[in-house]
């Protein structure tokens, strides 16, 4: 389930990325340093955060495995439909603020960090 979230994430945080640094690149006329990608990690990790957030939703509500009545839920179909009858199409971006923030704050360190070890490594390895 949890690739259910994970693999339209990546697939669109890594393109991001990628365009991020490399339209920063051209714009300054050289490579990007580890804090610039940071920032364009944090970025693509905010926009793919928020725009997956009803997937999230849905399969953190799938993992409870009930609703709010006590009922159980019976795959991703049966968690949408009753979600979207009992609490409206809003209702999938529960807690978009938090994970966007959260999210954007990861990307952030995990890019920047990998940035910088790259650039440390590079000159040692040639």
């Amino acid at each position: 389930m949890t690739l259910f979230r994970e693999i339209p994430f990546a697939m669109i945080q890594f393109p991001l990325y990628e365009y991020g640094k490399r339209t920063w690149s051209e714009y300054q006329g050289s490579e990007v340093n580890p804090l610039q990608a940071a920032a364009c990690g944090s970025l693509s990790g905010a926009i793919a955060g928020g725009l997956t957030t009803p997937l999230d939703v849905l399969k953190t509500r799938l993992m409870l495995g009930v609703d709010q009545n006590g009922q159980h839920y019976h795959g991703v179909r049966d968690v949408l439909s009753r979600l979207l009858a009992t609490e409206g199409p809003m209702a999938l971006l529960n807690g978009v603020q938090p994970r966007v923030f959260w999210i954007s704050i990861g990307g952030f360190v995990f890019f920047g960090a990998y940035e910088f070890s790259k650039s440390v490594v590079k000159p040692i390895l040639g």
